[in-house]
């Protein structure tokens, strides 16, 4: 199973490291995002292995989550393999998931 990961997913992932790189450390930054990166690499074997995401049920689009540190590794099934849509701040509202922002993004 192919991983795939939208521009927008990919945007976060990098505003992430630069937060951690300048608020912590480059090192503190490179584990974490290397820890997302990792989390996501089941996903070719065990691609249901995440639990559905709630927050985006209504969607009918079949949204799964990981949970890595702080982070919410949001995927759903395509016909190229799994798209990683959203890497979600779990200490945010739950509610901002569904953020116009967020879903336009996460159709990428």
């Amino acid at each position: 199973m192919k991983i795939l990961w939208s521009e927008f997913s990919i945007k976060l992932l990098s505003e992430i490291y630069t937060y951690y790189k300048e608020k912590a450390s480059p090192s503190v930054a490179k584990k974490i995002k290397t820890d997302i990166l990792t989390a996501t690499k089941q996903l070719k074997k065990h691609p249901e292995s995440g639990q559905i995401e709630l927050n985006l049920e209504k969607l009918n689009e079949g949204y799964r989550y990981l949970v890595k540190g702080n982070y919410k590794i949001i995927y759903k099934a395509i016909s190229e393999g799994l798209l990683i849509t959203d890497i979600f701040d779990t200490r945010q509202d739950p509610i901002k998931l569904s953020d116009e922002e967020r879903k336009t993004g996460s159709n990428t």
